[in-house]
């Protein structure tokens, strides 16, 4: 059901009284365009799905709901076909020619630009939630997959996008979140490596997005449901997960992204960090603070100065842990390769800069990318990348980083604990991953890639099991 804004066209006429003539001559004004108000209403009149607890932000955060662990979750879309056409038109202009358009090939860089929202009817569970703002996200996993001809792509929603449109939608939720993302599991035969990177980073206490399976059904204008195949949801850093896991969504989030993500001395520049919150106020300060200590002097003149102030802004022990696990499971497109995929959160509790954790669809893979993934020693990674090189170059960040693999390698990551993880997601999305069709799957080869898929992960942990272990014996 769309909901219909009422329009109307004014004509204004100007009425000018001519005394020396004594006649009235009637003028017509500019053609006036403009929408009445007169259908605006309350939060949710008139919708019949419409309840406290399933729309709107008063409700409870459902976490059980939005992201079960025992179940595949499903979501129908429902567009017009001049919204889905649209959608098109738009990422066809965002890629550009030079990126070779669907079936071709191409290369080219991605665009800094986000798709276009268009409002679509979302079903869940036979309840209707309306004029939903949905469009495409990513980057590889949004072009290469366009580029080749696959409807299966990455998705965003946002539940009140539109409500400056219809204000019956105002502060239009989904069990309480206003935004969720959908991954496409680009090169993942496995369909696990988001969800259970994801699930380990969180367990060992570094700060990750909780994740859930979905199968995604979208009528494109003709009436007929297409299976756009199995996603895994991912809650969205500065809608929910900021609260969840730091108890406060007061701080300043960042997602950086650009030569200054690097944090290097050459390149860097406060206009990469993007602001996820206090997006109006130009405050950047805690950003430059945490440049400014990581570059002092200090750090080859008097270590344990450096050490304090670096440690008075950033939280070195949390991003020392996120090294043990990342460079563990082994993910490329990380720090150290690329400037994106994580957030930065300025937590009001310790006054701490957070690393937090984002996209991990590369995960749990040694190649990939211009370079593959960074050594367990990080003894290649260069100065442009100070987070990793000044830090490690400290015996005693040196030692934590090493009790934090040990920790990790002996008690999280450990092969039959995974077998029975990965054996238990197999059993829970099998049907759903191998149903997928030609047109709209990542999958190399139905089934037996599924398959493959499966044993390749699980038999990536001992291997790497093997590789921690031998670093910190020798």
């Amino acid at each position: 059901m769309k909901i219909n804004k009422i329009r109307y066209v004014a004509f204004a006429f100007l009425v000018v009284i001519s005394v020396a003539c004594k006649e009235t001559i009637y003028v017509e004004a500019d053609e006036l365009e403009s929408e009445i108000d007169v259908d605006d209403k309350e939060p949710g009149e008139g919708l019949a799905d419409w309840t406290t607890d399933t729309h709107t932000k008063d409700g409870t955060i459902n976490y059980e709901v939005v992201f079960p662990q025992d179940k595949v979750n499903r979501i129908d879309i429902v567009l017009t076909a001049t919204e889905h056409a649209s959608m098109q038109s738009d990422l066809a202009s965002i890629v550009g020619s030079t990126q070779g358009g669907p079936g071709g090939g191409g290369g080219g860089n991605f665009s800094d630009e986000d798709p276009m929202y268009v409002a679509c009817d979302f079903y869940f569970n036979n309840t209707q939630w309306y004029e939903v703002g949905v469009r495409y996200k990513g980057n590889s996993s949004l072009y290469s997959a366009y580029r080749s001809g696959n409807g299966k792509l990455p998705l965003r929603f946002k539940f009140d996008e539109f409500e400056d449109d219809y204000s019956e939608i105002k502060n239009q939720r989904f069990y309480g979140f206003q935004h969720l993302s959908m991954n496409s599991n680009y090169k993942d035969d496995s369909f696990m490596r988001e969800k259970s990177a994801c699930d380990l980073f969180r367990s060992f206490g570094v700060p990750a997005v909780k994740t859930a399976y979905y199968e995604i059904y979208v009528d494109e204008g003709n009436g007929t449901p297409i299976y756009y195949g199995l996603y895994t949801m991912d809650e969205v850093v500065f809608d929910t997960m900021l609260n969840s896991v730091f108890g406060s969504e007061t701080g300043n989030c960042y997602k950086p992204d650009g030569d200054g993500a690097k944090f290097s001395s050459s390149g860097f520049t406060l206009n990469d960090f993007e602001k996820k919150t206090n997006d109006d106020e130009a405050d950047w300060s805690d950003i430059q603070a945490m440049y400014d200590a990581l570059h002092a002097s200090t750090r080859t003149t008097d270590v344990e100065s450096w050490k304090d102030g670096l440690e008075a802004v950033f939280d070195v022990q949390g991003f020392l842990k996120y090294l043990a696990v990342n460079n563990t499971i082994q993910n490329w497109d990380t720090y150290a390769n690329m400037t994106h995929n994580y957030y930065l959160y300025h937590d009001p509790a310790d006054d701490l800069i957070k690393w937090i954790v984002w996209d991990n669809n590369e995960a749990f893979n040694s190649s990939g990318g211009p370079a593959g993934a960074i050594s367990i020693d990080m003894s290649e990674v260069s100065s442009d990348w100070p987070l990793i090189s000044y830090l490690i170059a400290i015996p005693e960040y040196e030692e934590n980083y090493k009790s934090y693999l040990e920790d990790f390698n002996n008690n999280y990551y450990v092969p039959n604990d995974m077998d029975a993880i990965y054996d238990n997601l197999s059993s829970l999305i099998s049907s759903s991953a191998t149903s997928e069709a030609s047109g709209y799957t990542n999958l190399s080869g139905g089934t037996s890639a599924f398959i493959s898929g499966v044993a390749t992960i699980k038999a990536h942990c001992p291997t790497r099991n093997t590789v921690v272990t031998n670093y910190l014996n020798n």
